[in-house]
């Protein structure tokens, strides 16, 4: 069986999202994307009219990239929502500390997009919504009583290890995050005893 030819517009999003998460989406150029991803210019811009374009289509990538670890976790224990939770955590956790981390493309595009206007620093807010969204509906399908603080307390844990594990990669333990967020869980399901 033949093996699919990556398209024009998938081997620059390829090269795109190598470039924009190892180097910052304002670091890199179209011109560098299109040398790198060894497209013609008309190429790159009947697949992508503007850079933001491009950035929003990355954005898109790593917010089904979030989802799918989510279905990877609920795949993983279909007869428990508190241990798809767990697993979760305990998933994200361990994919800190690939080497090569740095941090979550979601986060990085906003902070490197303050404007709340710009459409780069909206989609990235927006895709972080529906990852926590999803969340979200986890925790309720779980039952949690406060299910709704748990997911907040779960989203802001997470948005600081992944800080830490790009910050300070060699230190960080993402077992100690992992514990913390199964103590957060463990005690929603303490309140349905």
């Amino acid at each position: 069986m033949q093996e699919k030819r990556e398209s024009a517009k998938e081997r620059i999003l390829r090269v795109a999202d190598e470039l924009f998460y190892r180097e910052g989406v304002r670091a890199v150029g179209i011109d560098r994307i299109i040398m790198e991803s060894g497209v013609a210019k008309a190429s790159f811009y009947r697949n992508f009219p503007t850079k933001d374009d491009l950035v929003v289509a990355y954005l898109e990538l790593h917010r089904q990239r979030s989802l799918g670890h989510i279905e990877h976790a609920r795949q993983q224990h279909p007869e428990s929502v508190p241990e798809q939770l767990r697993y979760l955590m305990e998933y994200v956790g361990e994919r800190m500390k690939r080497p090569g981390y740095r941090g979550c493309a979601l986060m990085n595009t906003a902070v490197e997009f303050p404007e709340p206007g710009h459409l780069c620093h909206a989609k990235a807010l927006e895709s972080r919504k529906d990852v926590w969204d999803r969340v979200a509906e986890m925790t309720k399908e779980a039952g949690f009583p406060d299910y709704r603080e748990l997911t907040e307390q779960l989203r802001m844990l997470w948005s600081g290890a992944v800080m830490v594990a790009y910050i300070n990669h060699a230190e960080f333990k993402p077992e100690m995050f992992s514990e913390a967020a199964k103590k957060l869980i463990d005690g929603q399901l303490a309140l349905l005893s």
